[in-house]
């Protein structure tokens, strides 16, 4: 690695060590995020690398009546999938399991990988706990929650006036 001195206009690297520490974070940012991508396992969902590869990302869409959760969690299978609510806070979890042979004329290779995922997101207060309902297929969860009646209510445009 190449020898680099940091400095400010006018200023000393001696003078501000607060510069040099930055630089080392930064660079220790870029050797674990260059570990992440290189050598890290495949995710389960199909991202590259890292912790955050078993947590798959969550599509929330607000409408007139109700708020929608979308979830794509391709290879997971309906009976490894729990939703639950408790408290305002919406839960999914969920375990992956694929598995994966191949047989040739002079070898045998069995490949399997397992992981699990849990995701929890706070529900604003306008949604009805009751009227929360979950739907699977083809690979895509979709939690749908119904707002209060009261939160449904038209919008109402409000003046400014000038002081």
């Amino acid at each position: 690695m190449p020898k680099s001195e940091i400095t400010n206009r006018g200023e000393t690297s001696v003078g501000r060590p607060r510069d040099i520490f930055s630089a080392m974070r930064d660079e220790m940012d870029r050797m674990f995020g260059r570990f992440e991508r290189d050598w890290a396992l495949p995710s389960l969902f199909g991202r590259e690398g890292g912790t955050a590869a078993l947590l798959p990302e969550l599509d929330v869409r607000e409408g007139t009546d109700s708020i929608a959760v979308e979830v794509e969690l391709p290879g997971v299978e309906e009976k490894d999938i729990s939703v639950t609510l408790t408290n305002g806070v919406l839960t999914i979890k969920g375990e992956k399991k694929q598995e994966k042979q191949e047989k040739g004329e002079n070898y045998h290779v069995t490949e399997r990988s397992f992981g699990s995922f849990q995701r929890s997101l706070r529900l604003p207060d306008m949604v009805d706990d009751s009227q929360v309902e979950a739907k699977f297929d083809k690979g895509v969860l979709r939690v749908t929650a119904a707002k209060k009646p009261e939160a449904v209510k038209g919008e109402r445009r409000i003046a400014i006036s000038t002081s």
